[in-house]
């Protein structure tokens, strides 16, 4: 009688199980009101001692392929990143609509608009900076407040655009480390972010020191910001599962909140959520296993930053794990030459390496990163170049 028992529970948990997965699935099926701010083409026009203008290109995308999203709103708001006090700066910001089949107001004054499917409709923004000495500027955060209005209602939304306004010295002194098995270097970079790439960071920053034979590392939570894989709290909308299984994880974990957590769920659904963590709990209580739900739920569970996990204006957003690394580390031998690896590194002396080019030496690598030289405060070197000594 108890086997029929347990049998017959064990068959509702499935049937459950599997109403609760048609369901969701369903549901995730649904494009909602998917658009979407893309970064576009940033450029400083001017650049003078007391004077800067930034002005930029994005555009609103909508994701979808068989609905169309109304934009009702939007606004420009900006923030600078300093060095120094800001007193005596001012900024202005000028948003002009630029729609393909609509001329923009002559007062700038935004009208409903509606993005197609698939389409796209584009925005001028122009930030004027005034002050004493801008010298010590580090970046502009603009952040752009617009309005959805589509299947699922009134949405209000944020794109975040980082422009880098000061980069590092080229003159500056190189600060190489010894370890037993290399030499090693962190190399500062100007504030990375959407409009950057790994390539291009790697060409810039690291091939003036490097000599053949080196390798270089890149931090993966720049990498995934370089990717645009960062979302505002705002913007994370906790469900069932977050809110529950948040608890259960140690304070210091990216998934002890409600948005942490819903971002793994976003990513790789609640039921693989929620077969990890009953599946990993039993193993820690029953077997001793620890760990064992970040190997079931993927690789994203270990690699996302909750809110203070990165430098500003990124500590006041989730970080994604970085996507395509294999890709990445490939294509950067391919532009230079040079032997790379995507790692996540910590101060307590813990090295992961995400990818890495083939015939890299991922024992050298490890040993090299061991001390974090790269650093988890505000040093701003995100990429580190490896000599081997002979």
């Amino acid at each position: 009688m108890a086997g029929i028992l347990g049998t017959l529970v064990v068959l509702l948990i499935l049937l459950v199980l599997a109403v609760w997965l048609g369901i969701e699935r369903q549901y995730r099926g649904r494009p909602g009101n998917r658009l979407e701010l893309e970064s576009g083409k940033w450029t400083m026009t001017t650049r003078e001692p007391q004077h800067y203008v930034i002005e930029g290109e994005p555009s609103l995308v909508n994701l979808t392929r068989t609905l169309e999203i109304m934009v009702p709103e939007i606004s420009v708001e900006t923030e600078l990143l300093s060095g120094a006090s800001l007193e005596g700066i001012t900024v202005t910001t000028e948003l002009i609509s630029d729609h393909e089949d609509a001329p923009a107001r002559p007062d700038n004054y935004w009208f409903a608009y509606i993005v197609k499917t698939g389409q796209s409709t584009g925005l001028k923004i122009k930030v004027d900076i005034q002050g004493p000495d801008l010298s010590r500027l580090k970046a502009l955060w603009v952040k752009v407040h617009y309005l959805t209005y589509g299947p699922e209602g009134r949405i209000p939304k944020l794109g975040n655009v980082v422009v880098p306004l000061k980069y590092p010295d080229p003159g500056a002194p190189q600060n190489w480390r010894t370890t037993p098995k290399a030499e090693v270097l962190p190399i500062p970079t100007h504030l990375l972010g959407p409009l950057d790439s790994p390539i291009d960071t790697v060409k810039r920053y690291v091939q003036p020191y490097a000599q053949p034979g080196d390798i270089v590392t890149i931090g993966e939570t720049p990498v995934a910001i370089m990717q645009g894989r960062w979302r505002h709290p705002s913007d994370v909308k906790p469900g069932w599962v977050a809110k529950r299984l948040c608890y259960f994880f140690m304070p210091t974990s990216s998934l002890a909140t409600a948005c942490g957590m819903q971002t793994l769920v976003d990513l790789v659904g609640p039921i693989r959520v929620v077969y990890a963590f009953v599946v990993g709990a039993i193993a820690k209580k029953f077997f001793g296993r620890a760990g064992m739900f970040y190997v079931l739920a993927g690789d994203q569970a270990r690699l996302i930053d909750d809110v203070t996990g990165a430098l500003p204006p990124y500590d006041q957003f989730i970080v994604l794990g970085p996507q395509n690394v294999e890709q990445i580390v490939q294509d950067i031998y391919t532009a230079t030459g040079l032997k790379a690896a995507i790692v996540d590194v910590n101060d307590l002396k813990a090295v992961k390496i995400l990818a890495a080019t083939p015939g890299t030496d991922v024992d050298l690598v490890t040993s090299a990163l061991l001390d974090n030289p790269a650093g988890n405060a505000d040093e701003q070197t995100p990429v580190v170049l490896i000599h081997p000594k002979s």
